[in-house]
């Protein structure tokens, strides 16, 4: 799939470790220079460390990375690499949305 993220087109995949070594030690990555995002969709419901709701997680390291492309994109870089801010405004952004239309922000 590709979006635009502030009229840059990013490929947006899943694929796994065993194709991708960069989701060797991580659930996604967005690489600003090569304008991708990849979420690793490798799961084994039987490890340790298994998620109970894996598609629901997937969207929030989708989020996540998207979040990453978009300060990318808007020159923002120090904050690009800022897992804090980051991952807060992935969490958060669903009751964002839901509260921008509660409130008719949108």
């Amino acid at each position: 799939m590709t979006i635009n993220i502030l009229g840059q087109e990013y490929d947006i995949r899943e694929t796994d470790a065993k194709k991708d070594t960069h989701l060797a030690d991580c659930d996604g990555y967005c690489d600003g220079y090569g304008k991708i995002v990849r979420i690793n969709n490798d799961y084994n419901e039987n490890h340790p460390d298994s998620i109970s709701d894996f598609q629901s997680y997937k969207k929030r390291i989708m989020r996540h990375e998207i979040i990453h492309a978009f300060f990318e994109e808007s020159g923002l870089k120090k904050y690009q690499t800022d897992e804090l801010i980051v991952e807060w405004i992935a969490n958060q952004f669903p009751k964002l949305e839901k509260i921008f239309k509660q409130a008719g922000a949108l």
